[in-house]
C-alpha cells in the first residue's frame, strides 16, 4: 500500500466533520476538537484505521472474494464506480435495491434476465419481435442495467461491503450486519459507528476526500489482487515444472 500521508489526507479535507449539534456521542473517540461550530476529526486516528482496513481489505482481495462498493450520493457516485472499476470490484451508485444481500437469489435472477435479452439480441429471435415487444424489452434492460449492471459478474455474496455514508446506506448496513458479511466504511461524526467492522473515521461528503480514501483502499485491493495473480502463475510453473518428463524421471529414480 502506498505510503499514507497525514499531509495529504489534511489537504483533501478529511479531517472535516459534520456541524456538533449534529453529532453522534459513539464517534467522540475519533474527534480531535471542534471549530467554529465543526467538528474536527482525529487525521491519526484516521490513518491508523486506513491502515488497518487496507490490510483487511488486501487479504480478502488475496483469497479471491469480492469486494462490494455502496455509494449513492451524488459527490461519491462516479468516484466509487471509477475506483471500483479500476481494481475490477461490483459496486452500487444507483438506489440500494431492497434485498440486494438478503435476497441474492432474486437479484441473480435479475442478472440473468439481462443476460437472456442479450442473447435474444444475438441469435436473432429479438429481430423477430413486434415494434412494441422490443421497445418494452429494451427498457427492461436498461433499467436492470442501470441498477444492477455493475453487480452482473458477481455470482455469490461478497467477502466484503464498503460504504460511503452509512447513515445513507442505512439498508445495506442492515443486510450485510444480518449476514454478517465485514463492513467497511467512511464513517463521519454525524454517524453511529457501532455496527461498522472497519471504522475510517473522515469526511464522507467531499469528494476529494472520498477520492483521497478510496486510492488508499484500492490500492490496498489492487495489491491483494496482483499477489494472488503472482501465487497462481508461480503455483502454475511448479506444476509444469513437476510434470516435465526429466522431473518424472528423476523422482521414478529416486523411488527405486
Amino acid at each position: 500500500m502506498a505510503n499514507l500521508d497525514i499531509k495529504e489526507l489534511l489537504e483533501s479535507g478529511v479531517h472535516f466533520g459534520h456541524l456538533t449539534r449534529k453529532w453522534d456521542p459513539n464517534m467522540a473517540p475519533y474527534i480531535y476538537t471542534e471549530r467554529n461550530g465543526v467538528h474536527i476529526i482525529d487525521l491519526y486516528k484516521t490513518a491508523a484505521k486506513i491502515e488497518e482496513a487496507s490490510k483487511a481489505l488486501k487479504k480478502i482481495a488475496n483469497s479471491g472474494r469480492k469486494i462490494l462498493f455502496v455509494a449513492t450520493k451524488k459527490q461519491a457516485k462516479d468516484i466509487v464506480a471509477g475506483k471500483a472499476s479500476s481494481v475490477n470490484m461490483p459496486y452500487i451508485t444507483e438506489r440500494w435495491p431492497g434485498g440486494m444481500l438478503t435476497n441474492f437469489v432474486t437479484i441473480r435472477k435479475a442478472v440473468k434476465k439481462m443476460a437472456s435479452i442479450d442473447r435474444m439480441k444475438q441469435d436473432g429471435s429479438f429481430d423477430a419481435l413486434s415494434k412494441r415487444e422490443k421497445l418494452q424489452i429494451n427498457r427492461q434492460r436498461e433499467k436492470l442495467d442501470k441498477n444492477l449492471g455493475s453487480i452482473a459478474d458477481m455470482t455469490r455474496l461478497p467477502g466484503a461491503i464498503f460504504i460511503i455514508d452509512i447513515k445513507k446506506e442505512h439498508i445495506a448496513v442492515a443486510e450485510a450486519e444480518k449476514l454478517n458479511i465485514p463492513i467497511f466504511a467512511m464513517v463521519d461524526t454525524n454517524s453511529d459507528p457501532r455496527p461498522i467492522d472497519f471504522v475510517i473515521p473522515s469526511n464522507d461528503d467531499a469528494s476529494k476526500s472520498i477520492d483521497k480514501v478510496l486510492s488508499f483502499v484500492t490500492d490496498a485491493i489492487a495489491e491483494g489482487l496482483a499477489d494472488r495473480k503472482a501465487d497462481k502463475e508461480k503455483a502454475k510453473i511448479e506444476v509444469e515444472v513437476k510434470n516435465t518428463p526429466d522431473t518424472v524421471e528423476l523422482a521414478t529414480e529416486e523411488k527405486k
